[in-house]
């Protein structure tokens, strides 16, 4: 890409599209082009056919997709196996007609049967069972994968795939039915000190291990991957290092000076026991992350205070 490069970020709004195009200005790309959903549907194939065919970008990352937590991924299954088949299936077909130079596919960790040998190593897809809970989700994920191989093959086309681990940062939900479970037990605690509750109650045992990437972070992984990666399968994004929900809690808790207790539900479900990256593919590339867990909080919660942010 060069810095007068026609370039089409997906999903621009959201916490890794945001990141995206901030990552891009400050590295001195000013021909973005962006849509919001309202503007263009990208699960409807006409409008997305006609949007490349105007603009014809040069460069694509799509980040848009369907996203959510462990309770909306399983309660709307179905929305979010269409929806991201859809736009996933629509934005990479037009840019192969459009002839797009390169498109950089988003996934997601969840991909990974959820019993693969910790850390997870690209070749560990599909080779057991996923997670029940994010299933569809995760099919959808892996579809976009093997649509970028495909039309590498076919087609010659110039599409890569990378897998980001949990995110968080800017531009993040904070709706306790939909989100993430960082951005929940932010909204959670916050709120409990607020209203001086004495507890806050987490789902499961707390027991799980979970790895967290900065959405900055990603951003310059992506910019960087999108000059240096150009072959078939994908590249893990993570730190490298995972740490307990609950003491994950427990650091967030702190960050926020909360001072009650932090109790389980232990009849909600858990979700898949570790999930945590082998980032050897990419840091072998030249690549590692700069931002620390408890910095990168204490970042995203100061940027939250004194906002309507939920």
């Amino acid at each position: 890409m060069k810095p007068t490069s026609k370039i089409y970020v997906a999903g621009h709004r959201g916490m890794v599209g945001s990141a995206i195009v901030r990552k891009l200005r400050a590295d001195g790309y000013d021909n973005l082009i962006t849509r919001t959903s309202r503007e263009l549907d990208l699960r409807d194939q006409r409008a997305v056919n006609e949007f490349f065919a105007t603009e014809r970008p040069e460069y694509v990352f799509l980040a848009a997709a369907k996203v959510g937590g462990i309770m909306a991924n399983n309660v709307y299954r179905g929305q979010f196996l269409y929806d991201n088949l859809m736009i996933e299936a629509n934005v990479i077909e037009a840019a192969r007609v459009n002839e797009v130079k390169k498109l950089q596919f988003l996934g997601s960790s969840c991909i990974y049967p959820k019993l693969a040998p910790q850390p997870l190593t690209e070749d560990a897809l599909l080779t057991g069972p996923l997670e029940p809970t994010n299933e569809p989700y995760a099919i959808a994920k892996i579809t976009g994968i093997k649509l970028c191989d495909a039309y590498r093959a076919q087609y010659g086309c110039d599409f890569i795939s990378v897998m980001p681990t949990n995110l968080y940062g800017p531009n993040d939900n904070y709706d306790l039915e939909t989100s993430h479970v960082l951005p929940a037990l932010i909204r959670k605690i916050h709120e409990a000190k607020k209203e001086g509750s004495p507890e806050v109650v987490m789902w499961g045992t707390g027991s799980p291990k979970r790895e967290f990437l900065h959405s900055d972070d990603l951003a310059a992984a992506c910019v960087y991957l999108m000059h240096e990666f150009s072959d078939y399968g994908f590249v893990n994004v993570g730190t490298g290092e995972d740490l307990s929900i609950l003491d994950l809690a427990r650091t967030i808790k702190e960050v926020v000076g909360y001072d009650g207790e932090i109790t389980q539900d232990r009849s909600k479900p858990d979700g898949t026991p570790r999930k945590l990256m082998n980032v050897d593919k990419l840091h072998a590339m030249g690549w590692k992350h700069t931002i620390g867990l408890r910095e990168g909080i204490e970042r995203v919660y100061a940027e939250l205070e004194g906002k309507d942010w939920y």
